[in-house]
């Protein structure tokens, strides 16, 4: 009898269509600012540490660019999926 009522209520429910919420273009705005940011900053990153790593390789000091590189390259790899990883933890 329970299961019965519980079903007729799911029944009547339906299949309700998803509605973005209010203010929500704004927000999508501003993450695809942050985007550009992030990769803007990798890239910068990546060519800073380029650039170090010769600098080291020419004068013969120790080689610390190397992490500075793989370093901005996985955090690029992390920024650029993160739409992905969130899809996939929903």
């Amino acid at each position: 009898m329970i299961l019965v009522a519980v079903t007729d209520t799911l029944a009547q429910l339906g299949n309700p269509t998803p509605e973005a919420p209010p203010m929500s273009g704004k927000i999508l705005q501003l993450v695809r600012y942050f985007t550009w940011f992030i990769l803007l900053s990798g890239v910068i990153a990546i060519t800073y540490a380029g650039g170090r790593f010769a600098w080291e390789r020419w004068t013969g000091g120790g080689l610390e660019s190397p992490k500075m590189i793989a370093g901005a390259m996985i955090g690029g790899a992390i920024a650029t999926s993160a739409g992905t990883i969130m899809n996939a933890m929903i």
